[in-house]
C-alpha cells in the first residue's frame, strides 16, 4: 500500500513532486484557517496519514485565535493518537526559538531544515 503524506499549504512543490515520483501520495491538509484541504482535526483511524509536513507557522496559532481554531497541542495529540510523525520546516538557525514557541514538543515532532526535508521524509517512509 502506498504511503500518504498530508501537507499544509505552502509546502514546496518540488518536494511534493519528488515524493510522488517516489510513489508516495500527497494530500493537502488545512489548518482551519486556509481551507487548503481536509481539516487536520478530521484525522481518525479511517482518515489518516503516514506523515504530516509543513511550515511552523501553519500549526502555530497565536493565543488570540486559539479559542476559534486548533492549537499546536491539538495537532500533537492527533499525531500521538494515530502515530503520525510531524515534520516542521524550520531553518536550522531558528530551531531553538521554534522549540521554545512550542513549549518543548514531543519526539513525534521533528524540526527539519527546508534543504533536508526530502531526505527526512524518505528516512521515515521509504
Amino acid at each position: 500500500m502506498r504511503k500518504i503524506v498530508g501537507y499544509f499549504e505552502g509546502t514546496d512543490s518540488t518536494l511534493l513532486t519528488a515524493l510522488v515520483c517516489d510513489s508516495i501520495d500527497t494530500v493537502p491538509v488545512s489548518n482551519g484557517y486556509d481551507s487548503h484541504g481536509s481539516d487536520v482535526r478530521l484525522i481518525n483511524d479511517q482518515n489518516r496519514y503516514d506523515l504530516l509536513i509543513g511550515y511552523l507557522h501553519k500549526v502555530y496559532a497565536p493565543e488570540t485565535h486559539v479559542e476559534t481554531h486548533f492549537r499546536f497541542q491539538d495537532v500533537v495529540h492527533l499525531c500521538r493518537t494515530y502515530s503520525i510523525p510531524l515534520l516542521l520546516e524550520v531553518p536550522n538557525a531558528l530551531e531553538d526559538r521554534a522549540r521554545k514557541l512550542l513549549d518543548d514538543p514531543p519526539d513525534i515532532v521533528r524540526f527539519v531544515d527546508p534543504s533536508d526535508m526530502l531526505e527526512a521524509v524518505r528516512e521515515i517512509l521509504v
